[in-house]
């Protein structure tokens, strides 16, 4: 198979390749939003289609009629839902007279999570196929007239690897928690001082003196209910944020907790009977990732608990290594969330604007370089001791 000669198909919808070809290029350490029925539910449920500034433009590599690459794209004619926010180089491009929108998006619609962002099949040459789909997505940002091409959270590899092929690379922050080999959740906390200690221990503690149970429900317990019930979360939050915009709807989240049931997991928050709060999350067997959160009654701390204290405790117990609870939030970083680089890599069609905007994000790079090498001291955890 591999003597037959590399060929790219552009697709306007996930639907059009088959899922199982998709899916088997899709490995057990990918996050599920790169499996073929996460991004199905966005798009069948109308939720990231043309209409909505998510216009599907999936690249994919062929060796024949047998799927080989894979780099999930969209036109996008707006800035909002990714994360590595761009919206001052839509003004920059103003002022010199570019159109900005729509540009060329490598990554997964609302979904702030590191992956690879051009997969290959067992036997390829992963930078043979990441060049040539590469290529193919110049060539479309080049003859659309696009103002530029957006690769964002691929791995710092394949960020150096894309620097190597010609676009600039940006580096940001999130703050991650990762597991030092602790063994219970007191381990976590004998990483912090005795003032950092009581201080957690305090927010954590305040759900049961408000009458608050939390539990995490996932696998077979996983409902049409439950569905809907992470929708209302997301809808809560971004209904309480003036900058907010409903951009997933109740039909993708129906769509994805059945199409990946052992993929979500919905912390629930009950308080004499009835759900005040919860969080979406998605989960592999190493791997926690925070979606979304709301809450239908504020109390002090119970966002903490409910997006990060309670994932942290069933992190250890099930022994997973990393916990990203989502973008943004600085206040993660004293609750032992260190901050963690984020990549991403650019091409801009304007020369002048390409060439000051590198110049920024070799700036940019340099300070959140400094802060992530020093991570924990920032969030105020102290160093591991050897065992002997």
């Amino acid at each position: 198979m591999t003597g037959l000669p590399l060929s790219v198909r552009v697709v306007n919808s996930v639907g059009a390749i088959p899922k199982a070809a998709w899916n088997a290029l899709v490995r057990p350490e990918h996050p599920p939003v790169l499996r073929w029925e996460w991004l199905d539910a966005l798009e069948s449920s109308g939720s990231t289609v043309a209409r909505t500034g998510w216009e599907p433009c999936h690249f994919t590599a062929w060796r024949g009629e047998t799927l080989v690459g894979l780099a999930p794209a969209f036109l996008k004619h707006h800035s909002m839902g990714e994360y590595v926010y761009d919206f001052a180089w839509a003004n920059a491009a103003a002022r010199v007279g570019v159109e900005y929108y729509p540009k060329l998006l490598v990554g997964i619609p609302l979904s702030p999570l590191t992956c690879p962002r051009f997969v290959a099949a067992h036997g390829e040459s992963e930078a043979l196929i990441r060049a040539t789909l590469l290529e193919a997505a110049l060539t479309v940002v080049k003859e659309e007239q696009l103002s530029s091409l957006h690769v964002i959270f691929p791995p710092e590899p394949e960020a150096k690897e894309l620097e190597g092929l010609g676009l600039f690379r940006r580096a940001g922050l999130q703050y991650h928690w990762k597991n030092q080999g602790y063994a219970t959740y007191a381990d976590f906390l004998g990483r912090f001082d005795s003032k950092r200690r009581h201080q957690l221990k305090r927010e954590r503690g305040a759900a049961a003196t408000q009458g608050v149970h939390l539990r995490t429900v996932r696998g077979a317990e996983l409902s049409d209910t439950h569905a809907r019930l992470a929708f209302r979360f997301y809808e809560a939050t971004v209904s309480k944020n003036g900058w907010g915009q409903l951009q997933l709807n109740r039909g993708f989240f129906e769509r994805a907790f059945a199409a990946l049931p052992g993929s979500i997991e919905l912390v629930v928050a009950e308080k004499g009977g009835e759900v005040i709060a919860g969080a979406f999350n998605l989960a592999s067997k190493t791997r926690l990732w925070g979606r979304y959160w709301g809450c239908f009654e504020e109390l002090p701390f119970l966002h903490f608990h409910v997006c990060l204290y309670h994932s942290i405790d069933e992190c250890i117990a099930l022994g997973r290594q990393v916990f990203e609870p989502g973008a943004g939030g600085e206040h993660k970083v004293p609750r032992g969330f260190p901050p963690t680089l984020i990549h991403s890599a650019h091409h801009v069609s304007h020369p002048q604007l390409s060439a000051a905007l590198a110049r920024a994000c070799a700036r940019e790079r340099v300070e959140a370089e400094a802060m992530a090498r020093d991570g924990e001291a920032l969030a105020g955890m102290k160093p591991i001791t050897p065992s002997h």
